[in-house]
């Protein structure tokens, strides 16, 4: 039988110490750069202050981090403690304030459709409900229509047909959705021509 051990040593615990070689602290400090960002992120994130930190690699190259930006710490350094608005956030204002008053827009496009509805539907109803022999087209007799009317009626009645073909679709689908999947229940409907 093969030996089933470990390959590796895993992870152990190093003693702290300066890595005397330069090569060897270079790799160690780029590989380890990321994660003191992270936890500098965090630990500002936590704090809810600003906070500039300045890392010198081995090699003596500053690498710096600043919450919320690097200039945004500097200029208030540099003024005084004075706030200076920060542009990131001049940004998103911005963006909110532009996707706000297209919300407002297409809410007030909507609106006026739907009042423009309510005013067809009200006329509408006003001259059902008024009787006028003028909106009641379809009781005229066919031999007083000249060739245009005959048409509009035909195109009329085509449209009401089509009409009608939709709403029996949407009720037999509705009605085939409600339905149990092992048949039919025994009150369903079912004067739906299928034709």
């Amino acid at each position: 039988m093969a030996n089933t051990g470990k390959k590796t040593k895993g992870k152990q615990k190093i003693e702290i110490k300066m890595i005397e070689n330069q090569d060897d602290r270079l790799i160690t400090f780029s590989k380890r750069r990321s994660g003191i960002y992270k936890k500098i992120g965090e630990l500002s994130t936590l704090c809810g202050s600003e906070i500039l930190f300045i890392i010198f690699s081995p090699a003596g190259k500053p690498f710096t981090f600043g919450h919320p930006s690097i200039e945004f710490i500097a200029n208030r350094f540099l003024n005084g403690n004075i706030p200076v608005i920060d542009d990131m956030h001049a940004l998103i204002e911005a963006h909110c304030t532009v996707r706000i008053n297209k919300l407002i827009q297409l809410y007030n496009e909507v609106q006026s459709q739907i009042d423009a509805s309510n005013e067809t539907q009200r006329v509408l109803a006003q001259q059902i409900t008024s009787g006028t022999d003028s909106n009641r087209w379809w009781e005229t007799p066919l031999d007083q229509l000249n060739p245009r009317e005959l048409y509009e009626r035909y195109s009329h009645f085509s449209k009401l047909l089509d009409l009608f073909h939709i709403s029996r679709s949407k009720k037999i689908a509705t009605a085939s959705s409600t339905v149990a999947p092992t048949g039919p229940a025994k009150d369903a409907p079912t004067n739906f021509p299928l034709s």
